[in-house]
C-alpha cells in the first residue's frame, strides 16, 4: 500500500511509519516538528536527543535499505495536503527525500494534532493553537480526500477522553437509544475535560460529516494512553527511538512515573488517585493501526474502535511502580498532592475494547518485566532528567 502519516515525527508517528516501512509499504510522513517546537519554547525536557525527521529516514535507510518519505510543512496549509494528493510542486514546500509514488495514498494515518490536553488549557494561546491546529488538519483532510481520492482510507487518532467518565458503560463510538418508542444508533455522547479533547470530539463530527456526505471511509481510534519506548523496529539502533517526554505537558503517565522514580523524585499522585482509564503499550498502537490498515472500514462507512488492551487506576499504576523500582534497588516514594485538575477522582469506568482484537491484535500486557525493561532504558539516560521539569501544577 500507499502510506501517508500526517505528523510523521511525533511519539507514535515515526514508529507507525517504520512499522509500515518495514512491512514493505511506501511511506510517507508529513510534519512541521509542532511538539518539538513546543518543547524547547516551554522548556520540558526530553529524556535523549532525537534526531530530526529527515535525519531519522536517512539513518532508517542505511541501516534497512527501505525509504521512508520526508516532507517538511504545516498540514493547516492545504496545499500542503493537496500537493501530496495531487503530486504537485508548491513553492516553499520541497521535499526532503524526492516522493516516487505509484499512486494516490492508499490510506491517510493522522497524528497531525496537538496531543496535549494540559496544554491546551494553559493559556488562551495554547489553547486558540489547539483549536485551529487540530480542527483546521482534520478539515483539510477530509476535502483533500474528498477532491483527490475518495478510495482512501482514513484511520484517525481520537481519544478515549472524548466519553469522558459516564456513570454507564462506555460503548465502541455508538450507542443504541430508545425514546418514547423509536430507536436509533447514535454517537456515543462525548463529555470533553479540556479543549483538546473537545478538538477531537469535534474530528469525530467532522469525520461522521464526511462519512455521510461524500461516503468516506474513515476508521476512528479512541485510545487511550500509551506507554513505551522501544518498538521492534527501533530496536537494530537506539538513535530510532521515539520522542520520549516525561513533564506533566507531553509525559504519559507511565513514562512520567518511571522517570520520576530513576531520579527520586516523589509520584505525583493527583488527589485520591481513583481516576481510572485505558492504557495501552506503544507496540500495540502500531498493531492497531496496521490491523485497521489491513481491514478497512467500508466506503461509506465510520468505523469506531476503542483503543486500549487494560484499565488501572492511577493508584494502581503508582504501586506498581514503586513495587519494580524497590525491586531495582531504587527508594521509590509516592505522594498524594493536590489535584490541579477538575476531575472526577472515584467513578465508575467500564469501556467496552474488543473490536481490536476481533480483527487480529494481541495485546500486550503492563506487566513488571515490562515496566522493568522501561526502567532499564531511562536508567541509561539518568544524568539528562531535568527535576525541574517534571511538575509545575497546570490547573485546569
Amino acid at each position: 500500500m500507499n502510506i501517508l502519516i500526517l505528523g510523521g515525527d511525533g511519539y507514535l508517528g515515526w514508529p507507525t511509519a517504520m512499522r509500515f516501512s518495514q512491512q514493505g509499504h511506501s511511506v510517507t510522513v508529513v510534519d512541521n516538528y509542532f511538539r518539538r517546537h513546543s518543547c524547547d519554547d516551554l522548556d520540558t525536557g526530553m529524556l535523549y536527543p532525537v534526531p530530526n525527521l529527515v535525519e531519522r529516514a536517512k539513518l532508517w535507510h542505511e541501516l534497512t535499505g527501505l525509504e521512508i518519505k520526508v516532507k517538511i510543512g504545516d498540514l493547516c496549509d492545504k496545499q500542503v495536503l493537496d500537493g501530496v494528493f495531487s503530486e504537485a510542486r508548491f513553492s516553499g514546500y520541497e521535499w526532503a527525500i524526492e516522493p516516487n509514488f505509484s499512486g494516490v495514498p492508499d490510506t491517510v494515518v493522522h497524528y497531525a494534532e496537538q496531543p496535549s490536553a494540559p496544554l491546551s488549557v494553559s493559556n488562551y494561546y495554547y489553547a486558540d493553537k489547539t483549536l485551529i491546529n487540530n480542527l483546521q488538519v482534520t478539515n483539510n483532510l477530509i476535502w483533500a480526500v474528498k477532491e483527490y481520492s475518495p478510495q482512501t482510507h482514513i484511520i484517525k487518532l481520537g481519544t478515549m477522553g472524548e466519553y469522558g467518565t459516564p456513570n454507564i458503560d462506555i460503548e465502541e463510538g455508538w450507542l443504541d437509544v430508545e425514546h418514547k418508542g423509536r430507536t436509533q444508533k447514535f454517537l456515543y455522547p462525548r463529555q470533553a475535560s479540556s479543549v483538546y479533547h473537545t478538538t477531537k470530539i469535534m474530528d469525530t463530527d467532522l469525520l461522521w460529516f464526511a462519512v455521510r456526505t461524500w461516503d468516506l471511509k474513515v476508521t476512528d481510534l479512541m485510545q487511550g494512553p500509551v506507554y513505551g519506548i522501544e518498538t521492534e523496529e527501533s530496536a537494530i539502533d537506539p538513535r530510532l527511538n521515539t520522542l520520549f517526554n516525561y513533564d506533566e505537558i507531553f509525559g504519559t503517565i507511565v513514562n512520567r512515573f518511571i522517570t520520576q522514580a530513576v531520579v527520586g523524585y516523589p509520584l505525583t499522585v493527583y488527589g485520591k488517585g481513583g481516576q481510572t482509564r485505558g492504557y495501552l503499550n506503544i507496540k500495540d498502537t502500531l498493531q492497531c493501526v496496521e490491523m485497521s490498515a489491513k481491514s478497512p472500514a467500508q466506503q461509506g462507512e465510520l468505523r469506531i474502535f476503542n483503543q486500549i488492551m487494560e484499565t488501572f487506576s492511577v493508584n494502581e499504576l503508582a504501586e506498581l511502580t514503586q513495587k519494580v523500582g524497590n525491586q531495582m534497588g531504587l527508594d521509590v516514594e509516592i505522594k498524594p498532592i493536590e489535584n490541579p485538575r477538575k476531575e472526577l477522582e472515584e467513578h465508575y469506568y467500564n469501556p467496552t475494547y474488543q473490536g481490536l482484537v476481533d480483527i487480529g491484535v494481541e495485546p500486550h500486557y503492563l506487566t513488571d518485566d515490562v515496566m522493568r525493561s522501561m526502567f532499564e532504558v531511562v536508567m541509561k539516560h539518568r544524568e539528562n532528567i531535568r527535576k525541574d521539569v517534571i511538575f509545575k501544577g497546570i490547573k485546569w
